[in-house]
């Protein structure tokens, strides 16, 4: 609206604005409109104050207050009517609602106006969203600028409304040391000040919160007229509305936005209200139009719009139904019009040269969903995954409990396999933070959801970040895999500071069903934490069982294989125990000792029938101990202890492959190592895994690894033999010592190449599956046949032993190669060029490369004649094999005079 446009507005016109005939009200109007012209003044400079905080934002200044006279008229139409004592309380309550939407409301900083605690929680998050990790207290104390910028953003947002509700009270200081306030009139501050300050608030809360805040009315001031009564829950819901539904291009002016450039989300805002002219009552639906279309460049924000109306229309719907329920007198506008499909709203924001079409992920059966992705779609068919991740769960439990209460240390989980009636039961038990009943329904329940690091889970227990939490658990996601269990379920909750009375019950019958949510009978007790039992759907001993894969049917070796390190205590309790049970102490990977890191990730089966098998257990140990270097992060922090030497694959009888854990529970195995390497989940069910670290720290761990096995004599040629792509991958380089190929004449290494090729005019490098390299001890074989075979003198047989994963996902086999022929790869025929881009970044490359060193000639000179042979060359073995091995026939070039 236009400078004072609002006086013009009907709202105004019927309540405060001066009568041109008598007025028996006069004074008591006049004092009244004074009061609020004044208090619109000041708050003018207040809200102008509001883009230095929140550039990207559209306009909520005192041009958005003024549009809600007119918004406010639209939304009480015919139905409702104001005094002029309401309409100066609400009036004031427009000026005030987005007056804290910017820095200077707070009179100190952001931070310090949220406290200590809710600031390091909001950093806390934004943190783990933007770092994919938790921060610890020295960068929660510092955040990076990035972060604490975004984090001051979202503190104003979510505490607006509550800072909205004090400003009424709040002086400021003159130059010469005077109160300033930005309501003058000491009487009406004092008289409506509170109801205003909550009035402003109420517009961010919930709807329901509205009747409990606002129910009873409020008597006129004894200088008023009697009828000037005010209605306090029928003002929550006119501000709430009118300010949801002041929604058009006055918010968002053409060229402020050209000055601002506002990006990401905010410019899909601007954009959308930009477009959209002045509502209209039709009916009891609120009309919105398009001033022009929506060309493709702006279907975001079209979409934008079409859910940000929706939203609105939610609201209006709510509100009405409130007040229908409350049998007060119902609202003007009580819906949006055309929001319920896109091609309705397509009608009153048109498109150009697009299409819109609803292709959103639809969910119309939430339990049929969790039935589908809460069980094997998301985890796999692995009941063992939902053990780690209930496991998980309740340490994070525990551990946000110490952060919220430094006095708790007897942390605690038990886990019991129990039978009853021919049926088995898996019981989970800590005494953690436990769950109150919105926890519940927001934070488990929500399928879905972020779990710890959702806003709304660290305003249930603010000071989790104070406190040092790190959960490394997914809460919600992670409580749904006990559906892999079976499909009933009962959980028994209380929080750790509420009363007996506050515990709840949530069972389910099954996935595909709603759960029941009640509260835990009388005769029951719960102490605080939380309890989940669940009905196995298997035999825990049958096939795909829960102890289907531990070599001695013990839970106890299940728990101790899942979790290799833990915070809390773990007792054990197996379906014979009565008061026995194993239990399993804190440990850490990163401050173990190498024999205690062993110990824990294979761990000693004197307890099992295969107490024959302990012996050869220690002497691998002892033989890690030697072997064993650490991978350090950036920070000198150990993620991983393991060793390459890969004899301990072929010893022993136990499992020694190496672990890939995820905050220390097992996630991945590998062959690649022994020992373990910390990694991050590549999928959903976490049974697979890259390492966290980056390929300059693994470079640093292989470094060290080969200097290791050279220092203590274990860099045996079939250990070069085995390791050298690895090595090779990850340094593009290969010691000149280091066998990598059998000749006739045996081992070759990179220090041999030119001199066995100058003796040479032509090379065959077998590379078909007819021959291969056996590395124990170093000999080639006939790949179908098994028999040791003799190589002709000019063959070379290259080892293929690849690295395994996670080594290769680090260091792949695309990353050294040649990027002159990288143009190559889209050739649609395979050309010499095509072949060399593929080969070049392995020992293939390397050694072609020396080759062409030792005859002083060009890649293309090697490999352009096999090419011109169609890629065909082959020879058969000296000893009579009929079966041709294939190849390269590399030929050294005929240099003319």
């Amino acid at each position: 609206m236009s400078e004072n446009g609002f006086t013009s507005a009907f709202l105004w016109q019927e309540t405060l604005a001066m009568r041109s005939r008598k007025d028996a009200h006069q004074s008591q109007r006049e004092r009244l409109r004074a009061s609020y012209l004044a208090l619109r003044d000041n708050a003018a400079v207040l809200l102008s104050e509001n883009a230095r905080s929140l550039p990207d934002f559209t306009v909520h200044d005192i041009t958005h207050v003024d549009a809600l006279w007119e918004t406010a008229g639209l939304i009480c139409g015919d139905q409702v009517v104001l005094n002029p004592a309401e309409a100066y309380v609400l009036g004031c309550a427009f000026v005030l609602h987005d007056a804290a939407m910017g820095a200077t409301a707070y009179q100190m900083s952001v931070p310090e106006a949220l406290g200590q605690q809710r600031w390091r929680d909001l950093v806390s998050v934004a943190y783990f969203h933007q770092e994919g990790c938790w921060p610890d207290q020295e960068q929660l104390d510092a955040p990076p600028a990035e972060i604490t910028e975004a984090c001051q953003a979202t503190a104003i947002r979510e505490t607006h409304a509550e800072q909205a509700g004090r400003l009424v009270d709040q002086p400021w200081r003159s130059s010469t040391g005077n109160e300033i306030f930005l309501l003058q009139d000491v009487q009406l501050r004092e008289a409506y000040g509170p109801l205003i300050g909550d009035l402003a608030a109420s517009h961010w809360w919930p709807v329901d919160k509205l009747a409990d805040q606002f129910r009873r009315p409020k008597g006129s001031l004894t200088w008023q007229p009697a009828e000037w009564t005010i209605e306090p829950l029928k003002l929550a819901c006119i501000l709430r509305l009118a300010d949801a539904t002041q929604v058009d291009s006055r918010r968002a002016p053409t060229f402020l936005f050209s000055l601002r450039k506002p990006q990401g989300i905010a410019r899909e805002h601007w954009r959308f209200q930009e477009h959209i002219s002045r509502p209209r009552l039709d009916g009891d639906r609120i009309t919105y139009t398009s001033l022009r279309p929506f060309s493709p460049r702006d279907a975001t924000a079209w979409w934008l719009a079409l859910d940000y109306l929706r939203g609105t229309d939610q609201e209006l719907k709510k509100v009405d139904a409130l007040l229908h329920d409350l049998g007060r007198n119902r609202l003007a506008a009580r819906a949006v019009a055309g929001v319920s499909s896109p091609e309705r709203f397509a009608e009153l924001f048109p498109v150009s040269d697009w299409r819109p079409i609803d292709a959103t992920v639809k969910v119309s059966d939430v339990p049929a969903l969790v039935e589908t992705l809460g069980g094997e779609q998301l985890y796999g068919n692995e009941p063992e995954v939902a053990v780690r991740e209930l496991i998980q769960n309740a340490q994070d439990a525990i551990l946000a409990r110490r952060a919220l209460d430094p006095d708790f240390t007897d942390g605690r989980i038990d886990v019991r396999l129990t039978e009853n009636d021919d049926s088995w039961y898996l019981e989970i038990c800590d005494n953690g933070v436990g769950m109150d009943e919105e926890t519940l329904v927001r934070g488990l329940l929500d399928f879905g959801t972020s779990g710890w690091s959702s806003t709304h889970i660290r305003s249930r227990l603010p000071g989790l970040a104070s406190g040092g939490f790190q959960p490394k658990g997914r809460f919600g996601i992670g409580f749904f895999s006990v559906f892999l269990l079976g499909d009933q379920v009962e959980l028994i909750t209380r929080r750790y500071d509420a009363s007996v009375a506050d515990a709840r019950r949530l069972t389910f019958e099954s996935a595909a069903r709603r759960p029941l949510l009640t509260p835990l009978p009388a005769r029951g007790h719960a102490a605080p934490g939380t309890t989940l039992r669940v009905a196995l759907k298997t035999n825990p001993y049958d096939i795909q069982g829960l102890l289907y894969k531990t070599s001695d049917d013990r839970l106890g070796q299940l728990i101790r294989r899942l979790v290799l390190e833990n915070s809390v205590s773990i007792r054990i309790w197996e379906p014979e125990a009565t008061n026995e049970t194993e239990t399993i102490f804190p440990f850490t990977l990163a401050s173990g000792a190498p024999d205690e890191v062993f110990d824990r990730l294979y761990p000693s089966l004197t307890d099992s029938w295969r107490v024959g098998q302990e012996k050869q257990r220690l002497q691998l140990r002892d033989a890690f101990v030697e072997r064993a270097t650490e991978l350090l992060d950036e920070s000198g922090q150990r993620i991983g202890l393991a060793t390459l030497w890969t004899d301990l694959n072929y010893q022993g009888q136990g499992d020694f492959r190496g672990i890939v854990p995820v905050n220390g529970f097992l996630a991945d195995q590998t062959f690649a190592f022994a020992g373990y390497l910390a990694g991050r989940p590549s999928r959903a069910s976490r049974d697979k895994a890259g390492l966290i670290a980056n390929q300059d720290q693994v470079r640093r761990w292989l470094h060290a690894q080969e200097q290791r096995l050279r220092d203590i004599g274990h860099f045996s040629e079939s250990v070069q033999l085995e390791l050298a792509g690895t090595l090779h991958n990850a340094f593009n380089f290969l010691p000149e010592d280091t066998a990598f190929a059998m000749t006739a004449q045996g081992l070759i290494r990179p220090a041999d190449v030119g001199s066995w090729a100058m003796q040479r005019n032509e090379v065959f490098m077998a590379s078909g599956p007819g021959v291969a390299v056996r590395t124990r001890p170093p000999q080639v074989y006939h790949y179908l046949s098994g028999q040791t075979v003799q190589l002709p003198g000019d063959w070379v047989v290259l080892s293929q032993r690849s690295a395994y994963p996670p080594l290769a996902t680090v260091f792949p086999d695309v990353l050294n190669r040649d990027t002159e022929y990288e143009f190559a790869r889209n050739h649609s025929t395979l050309t010499w060029e095509k072949l060399w881009w593929r080969l070049s970044g392995g020992l293939y490359g390397r050694f072609i490369h020396a080759l062409c060193e030792a005859w002083a000639c060009t890649i293309e000179e090697l490999l352009s004649p096999v090419e011109q042979r169609h890629w065909s060359d082959y020879r058969h073995l000296s000893d009579g094999t009929s079966d041709p091995v294939w190849g390269y026939l590399l030929q050294r070039p005929t240099k003319s005079n």
